[in-house]
């Protein structure tokens, strides 16, 4: 199929992006892996002896990451509906987040242990129709959210990808009711013309960490169809 304008602009900025190119000299799977440690320089979210959740995880930029910054020292849980290659320090599921069977083979693995971090670059199959996409990443946003209230110590982080539009204000205030702090970043490794913001949330609410239990409650869904992508693989980086 001949590419079009768009698809061949988009091909030369990528091969020409800076973080695309240290990347690959580097070894990181994607430029996404720079807007990890530009937060974690900031904000010190990966502690030595952690376990990490890596919700939408493939090509693995942000397990890379952090497996590298724990040094041996933690868990790393990974998992995407595409599927990963290998990483040293790095358990991968291949699943689907949104599937009750997924959830529960990360639930195994975790098995009764608290997450000391959260991440999740997830992104929905963009369709293009900018209602839509904003609702299919809240979604997957408030998800990750919803594991979080049951799965994350009292003191951990969590790191979402979120874009602004329809929806973020709301997420944001959710977000709120769930951490003590709650803050916007967005790192230079993210291009400057994305919607894509992380907000981080820290410290669990007293009645946040009190009420969980383990499980899925159910998270509303905005759109039963939304698809995960892994942080950079197409589009994300």
């Amino acid at each position: 199929m001949k590419r079009t304008r768009t698809s061949k602009a988009w091909m030369r900025e990528h091969v020409t992006d800076p973080y695309v190119q240290r990347a690959r000299a580097e070894g990181y799977r994607s430029r996404a892996s720079y807007k990890l440690m530009e937060i974690d320089d900031r904000d010190r979210l990966i502690r030595p002896g952690d376990t990490i959740v890596d919700l939408g995880a493939a090509p693995g930029g942000w397990s890379q990451v952090a497996a590298r910054r724990l040094k041996g020292n933690g868990r790393v849980l990974a998992i995407d509906l595409l599927e990963m290659d290998g990483l040293h320090g790095v358990e991968f599921i291949r699943g689907d987040f949104r599937e009750e069977r997924a959830l529960r083979r990360l639930e195994d693995l975790l098995a009764g242990a608290r997450a000391g971090l959260v991440l999740s670059d997830m992104s929905p199959n963009i369709s293009g129709v900018p209602s839509s996409d904003q609702a299919r990443i809240a979604h997957l946003a408030g998800l990750g959210l919803d594991f979080c209230r049951r799965w994350l110590k009292p003191d951990g982080a969590f790191l979402v990808k979120m874009f602004q539009g329809r929806g973020y204000d709301d997420f944001v205030r959710e977000m709120k009711t769930v951490f003590a702090s709650v803050a916007t970043r967005k790192p230079d490794a993210s291009r400057g013309r994305s919607a894509e913001v992380y907000l981080l949330g820290k410290s669990l609410k007293q009645e946040s960490a009190a009420a969980r239990m383990p499980g899925r409650t159910g998270a509303d869904p905005i759109c039963p169809d939304a698809g995960s992508r892994g942080n950079g693989a197409t589009g994300n980086g």
